[in-house]
């Protein structure tokens, strides 16, 4: 059986000095509700083999938070291997969007567990401006890769 593999996009925008931050989103749904740490994540999502993974990261990135991806170069941040063995690929992108302009999109899952009820949450149900710092330890642990990666591409800033 193939790897399942998902797609994201990690938006970052520059701060007064050498810095930056990155645009993250807190997981949506009855499990993450009350968890801050390790339940953040970017924007990203599963693809099938028929698509290609910059595809599938805009796509995501869309469906997650209702907008479009930032228009502006691409560049790729590689892949990362998450503990439930999920292969995510990221690139990073230069923008700036207003998170109160996030209208994110939903699933349904059964909730509470086995009572046959079916509820909508939202995919991710707050999304923020962080810091590298800060945001490090809010992403799941898999994901933190991405913000070395990127702090290493603009030339160790932030």
């Amino acid at each position: 059986m193939p790897d399942k593999r998902s797609a994201g996009l990690l938006v970052f925008r520059r701060t007064a000095g050498e810095g930056f931050e990155v645009l993250i989103g807190h997981m949506g749904g009855p499990y993450w509700e009350s968890r801050e740490e390790e339940s953040w994540s970017i924007p990203k999502g599963q693809y099938e083999p028929d698509e290609t993974a910059e595809d599938a990261a805009r796509r995501e990135f869309r469906e997650e938070l209702g907008l479009p991806a930032p228009e502006g170069e691409w560049f790729a941040l590689g892949e990362s291997r998450q503990r439930s063995g999920k292969i995510v690929t990221v690139w990073a992108v230069e923008g700036d969007l207003d998170p109160a302009r996030v209208v994110p999109g939903t699933f349904t899952m059964e909730w509470p567990p086995r009572s046959g009820i079916h509820a909508e949450f939202p995919e991710i149900d707050r999304v923020g401006w962080f810091a590298p710092e800060a945001a490090a330890p809010l992403l799941v642990t898999g994901q933190r890769v991405f913000l070395e990666r990127l702090r290493a591409h603009l030339g160790g800033r932030g």
